[in-house]
């Protein structure tokens, strides 16, 4: 089986894009009610196709898989200025209609070995295409600048 990437990154790069503009929104009507937003800002990008195929072979995932078993093709990260408003993110995606959290894995109250802190959140996101609907999964971290400083440079150390 052969993969035409380029038609299987579409639908990861749509989900990006709305997902960006609906959590930047979420920031904006904070703001539009002068209230303190749990968003400071919003970041994302789709995985490298050889980001992909390196992440497959290390876990062993075949490519009929790869869309169920690699949950962060579409990569999103919410910058928080305190750990309560990653809380208050979380509470807001989960009481939103146009997105499924499937999974949750905090590194916050459970930090890595590495000292790493982050909270990630998968969820499922629908796509509209002109074939009909199609469902992509999303990862979306939600961490404090103090934590994003971190992970940085701990990745900077491990994979550099």
């Amino acid at each position: 089986m052969t993969m035409d990437w380029e038609e299987f990154l579409d639908p990861y790069i749509q989900a990006v894009g709305e997902l960006k503009i609906k959590l930047r929104g979420i920031r904006k009507q904070y703001r539009k009610q002068q209230k303190h937003s749990p968003i400071e800002f919003v970041t994302g990008r789709v995985k490298s196709v050889e980001s992909i195929q390196e992440k497959m072979a290390l876990r062993g995932v075949v490519l009929e898989n790869v869309a169920q078993d690699i949950q962060d093709i579409a990569g999103l990260r919410v910058m928080v200025q305190f750990v309560d408003d990653v809380d208050e993110v979380l509470r807001l995606l989960r009481q939103r209609h146009d997105l499924t959290v499937v999974q949750e894995r905090d590194y916050i109250r459970h930090m890595k070995s590495s000292g790493y802190r982050s909270y990630h959140v998968v969820v499922e996101y629908p796509v509209d295409t002109i074939d009909g609907q199609k469902t992509v999964l999303a990862e979306i971290q939600i961490r404090t600048l103090a934590m994003n400083f971190w992970a940085t440079i701990e990745h900077s150390l491990n994979y550099k």
